[in-house]
């Protein structure tokens, strides 16, 4: 179980779609836009995980052209915020979208590869209670968003307090090509985790 609350720590931490966006609506709408959307995420999220612990998701991805429509869905839109970010200049520039909010996060979660590929990590692996598969994944569920939601809770008061702060032109540029980096990571781990999936 400890094994398996590391490996939740460990995928949800690393820079993805989710933590990001969450980040920039913190710092472009503050707190109360900003739970809203971590609303939608953490829904999203879940049902993600259902997906996946029905077969569901198998299914859908097993079929190339749903495949194929994600990964330009996602990959197009991060591609973009990543090129958006890298030219902002000395400007903070996380993501700014018209008051983005629990539809949105919802959204997000449905085309975001990384929730595919950390759910099916997650559920089909790190068995601790074989007695049980319906206790076991009841449990997986309890602590992945009990690790889950102060992560992005944490992920939006950076953003809102990064927001707040004097910093210096070469600060903020030298922010804008991390995040824009890291974004570009995500693009091509989604590009080669849907690509290296079998044809079925």
């Amino acid at each position: 179980m400890l094994t398996f609350a590391a490996a939740v720590f460990l995928l949800i931490i690393t820079p993805g779609p989710g933590v990001l966006s969450t980040a920039g609506v913190g710092a472009a709408f503050g707190w109360r836009q900003g739970l809203f959307y971590v609303g939608g995420l953490c829904a999203g999220t879940n049902l993600v995980g259902l997906a996946v612990i029905s077969g569901l998701a198998a299914v859908m991805l097993a079929e190339p052209v749903v495949r194929t429509v994600l990964l330009f869905a996602s990959s197009g839109y991060l591609g973009y915020l990543a090129l958006r970010i890298a030219l902002a200049g000395a400007r903070i520039a996380f993501i700014q979208t018209s008051a983005p909010g629990f539809l949105a996060g919802l959204t997000l979660q449905f085309i975001n590869p990384k929730a595919y590929a950390v759910n099916t990590a997650l559920f089909s692996s790190f068995a601790f209670y074989p007695d049980s598969f319906a206790i076991e994944t009841g449990l997986k569920l309890i602590i992945a968003n009990a690790i889950w939601l102060p992560l992005h809770l944490a992920w939006l008061y950076a953003g809102v307090k990064l927001n707040s702060l004097n910093l210096s032109p070469t600060t903020q540029r030298a922010i804008n090509l991390v995040m824009a980096a890291c974004l570009l990571a995500v693009v091509a781990l989604s590009v080669w985790s849907v690509l290296r999936l079998p044809a079925g």
